[in-house]
């Protein structure tokens, strides 16, 4: 069962990494809770894949200080009807 988690850490690491993407993507994608990728990227991974920590953690803080415009920009198609 430990090993299936840590699959899974590196796994959603190489995706969030490979396609540039949010964790909201990443948990609709593997089929899990936006807590569970959190957990597995924050907690399980830097202890399985200390790279693939460090580069999953860049996009992660990109996604955060960015996710003011992307709110502004949802809430603009919304109501424009898009």
């Amino acid at each position: 069962m430990r090993e299936n988690i840590e699959q899974r850490a590196c796994d959603l690491a190489v995706y969030i990494i490979e396609k540039r993407t949010t964790v909201r993507a990443a948990a609709k994608q593997f089929g899990i809770s936006k807590s569970t990728v959190h957990k597995d990227l924050s907690d399980r991974l830097p202890h399985c894949n200390r790279t693939l920590y460090e580069q999953v953690k860049e996009i992660l803080e990109e996604n955060k200080s960015e996710r003011h415009i992307r709110g502004g920009m949802a809430t603009r198609r919304k109501y424009r009807g898009e």
